[in-house]
């Protein structure tokens, strides 16, 4: 089984056009080694050049990237291999298991048959008929826990814990001795991710594979991997043994990643995330809005149902709840509990059953015309994936005036816009007005989303998994702005998410929501620290924690 070896690599890309920026230096100078049978970790931000050098493993790099120094396969430089020896290495010797599971997928072709084309181009003697070929797909599904009809599904039909198993069983189909995972977690719910990382680390034990796997979570990196490798901006900032980077870090970068992620029940991490980014100054304490008695928005006996032929799935089973002026509620629940059902419903996106009661400011939820229209000004949705909630032709002046002209707003839109980017801290507005998304940072666009909620003046956002896809630092900066608009505007938010961490950094209040109804509610101290609910103790066991799993 060989080795993998990172000696001196540099990568470039070269950029032209109108934004061009010349060569920009993605990978600089970076040694690494990935025994035989070993698991190493590779933590960084986005732009860190981590994903980068995963992807320089198997030559995969785009056309305009240019690599010095070596990435050796045992003995073998990867840049000097002709193509049909390339294409021989890929999947049989070594493989990837890409970030984004469905859009890695063909959403055309089932996944069964997706697992087949790596077999068909990789034949060995154990596939060389069509029959062992299928045989050996069933024998992958249960590798991956997986029944072995979802072989015959299409990605859309399955959860995204699925998709990423099928992703796990592509790479895992040709026996490869050298797996490299870029970010196989993200966006998973704590339950799911548990999942997926317990099975990597039984395959990387049982199988004796050898594991690079990239991320920006180091809690998750100590669950899988014995050495971490850190970087920043291009650069090896520190490796280390996983607990000794995780707990006792030297470089002050790797203790900014290691503290970005809060631990439950830490006093210093309640009401206040980390963040790198200056804040705006506080108000003076008589000015600073907090939560207060009052009733914006409510639920009582909420259910939500879809019927699809003759079968019917029961969503949301006879929720009830409150969000006061001021508060946070924080709604955690795995994927398919219910949680972005409500979300729409509560929001007049999704049609509730016959007897539920949504009430805004105590006045029922209008279902259609100018009530309708004037009930969303009220309350806002913030969605979860800022690049796919943009149109990328418009410009931050545009995505942020649309909710103005939707709402007939007939004061000064320009001052209006300006403004909205002022409160989203989006600092001076001028530098982002004629910005596209695609010229923004993940943060950036996620304040640009934001603060098009903000332009109409809403009492309450809800806000659907804001910093799933986030950098852990990046993450902080938003959950410390959603703090300061509550304090500075007296705004409202119900948070949707699967991440009790962001509960504990934000919420007034928790609801933990399984299979449809919501099983637990009261004050974040106590749902999150005296769990009376066995699911929710469920998931805050299934959360992975830096302290935990690097001493394990």
């Amino acid at each position: 089984m060989p080795d993998l070896v990172f000696d001196d690599v540099s990568i470039s890309y070269h950029t032209s056009g109108r934004n061009s920026r010349g060569e920009v230096a993605a990978v600089k100078h970076v040694s690494l080694e990935l025994p035989s049978g070993g698991t190493l970790g590779v933590a960084g931000e986005s732009g860190s050049g981590k994903s980068t050098l995963a992807m320089s493993v198997l030559r995969l790099l785009p056309r305009n990237a240019t690599l010095t120094g070596s990435v050796r396969i045992g003995d073998t430089d990867v840049s000097e291999l002709s193509f049909g020896r390339l294409r021989a290495v890929r999947w049989a010797e070594a493989s990837i298991v890409f970030q984004g599971a469905m859009h890695s997928l063909n959403p055309v072709h089932t996944v069964g048959r997706q697992i087949l084309e790596a077999l068909e181009l990789h034949i060995t003697d154990r596939w060389r008929t069509e029959k062992a070929r299928k045989e050996r797909v069933k024998e992958l599904m249960e590798v991956v826990d997986l029944p072995p009809e979802k072989a015959d599904a299409y990605p859309h039909e399955l959860s995204g814990g699925q998709k990423q198993r099928i992703m796990i069983a592509m790479a895992l189909a040709c026996e490869p001795d050298i797996i490299v995972a870029d970010e196989p977690t993200t966006a998973l719910d704590v339950i799911v991710q548990k999942q997926i990382l317990d099975m990597i680390s039984s395959l990387v034990r049982d199988r004796g594979i050898s594991l690079m796997m990239i991320s920006h979570d180091l809690s998750v990196l100590a669950t899988a991997c014995s050495r971490i490798a850190v970087m920043k901006d291009g650069e090896l900032v520190e490796t280390g043994e996983a607990h000794q980077i995780c707990l006792d870090p030297r470089q002050p970068y790797t203790r900014q990643l290691a503290s970005a992620f809060p631990v439950i029940g830490d006093p210093a991490s309640r009401m206040n995330p980390i963040s790198r980014r200056e804040r705006p100054p506080r108000p003076p304490v008589e000015q600073r809005h907090a939560m207060t008695d009052e009733v914006l928005l409510e639920a009582h006996g909420l259910n939500v149902t879809y019927h699809s032929g003759r079968r019917s799935v029961h969503a949301v089973r006879d929720v009830d709840f409150t969000v006061h002026s001021g508060e946070i509620l924080a709604l955690v629940g795995q994927s398919g509990s219910g949680k972005s059902t409500l979300a729409r419903t509560v929001l007049g996106l999704q049609a509730a059953d016959a007897g539920s009661t949504i009430q805004f400011r105590g006045k029922d939820l209008p279902h259609k015309g100018r009530q309708l229209r004037a009930f969303r000004g009220q309350v806002q949705m913030v969605l979860q994936d800022p690049s796919a909630a943009l149109n990328p032709k418009l410009s931050v002046y545009e995505s942020v005036a649309e909710g103005l002209r939707v709402q007939h707003f007939d004061g000064n839109e320009e001052d209006r816009v300006a403004a909205s980017l002022q409160e989203a801290e989006l600092i001076p507005p001028a530098e982002y007005i004629g910005a596209i998304p695609q010229e923004l940072s993940g943060g950036q666009r996620q304040r640009v989303v934001i603060a098009g909620a903000l332009a109409i003046h809403p009492e309450v956002l809800v806000a659907d998994e804001p910093v799933a896809s986030l950098d852990a630092s990046v993450r902080g900066e938003i959950l410390a702005l959603l703090l300061s608009l509550r304090e500075r505007l007296g705004l409202s938010a119900l948070v949707i998410t699967h991440d009790l961490g962001l509960a504990w950094n934000i919420a007034d209040t928790v609801a933990v929501m399984y299979q449809g109804r919501i099983v637990e509610h009261g004050p974040t101290e106590e749902v999150l620290l005296n769990p009376q609910h066995e699911y929710t103790r469920t998931l805050l066991a299934a959360a992975p924690s830096i302290r935990d799993k690097a001493v394990a």
